[in-house]
């Protein structure tokens, strides 16, 4: 039998599913999942088959960094499938879209 542990001050736990969800664009849904008190945020993105961003994605002010989930994303320039890290540096941009659907883990550490 197990004890129940609390966790340590300061952790925060979010089930995806019950993270609320916005749809971004046509068949691109965003799901929070935290957010600190320096900016500094992370997501659940879930794109369709098929689903591209509509425009080029810039990241600021800060980086951005993604982990594919599930399926195969592409930057608009080649093909990213799970379990792909990737990390675009502040000022670069790319074109999300994707053929097979996929699920992406994006932390923006600067906000």
């Amino acid at each position: 039998m197990h004890s129940e542990i609390p966790a340590q001050e300061g952790y925060t736990s979010v089930f995806v599913d019950d993270s609320p969800v916005r749809e971004l664009f046509p068949g691109i849904r965003l799901r929070p999942l935290w957010k600190g008190p320096g900016g500094a945020h992370a997501h659940v993105l879930e794109m369709d088959p098929g689903t591209s961003w509509p425009h080029r994605d810039v990241h600021e002010p800060g980086p951005e960094e993604v982990y594919v989930v599930s399926g195969t994303f592409n930057d608009g320039a080649r093909d990213y499938p799970a379990g792909t890290f990737l990390h675009a540096p502040a000022g670069s941009w790319h074109v999300p879209t994707t053929t097979t659907g996929c699920t992406l883990f994006v932390f923006y550490p600067a906000g």
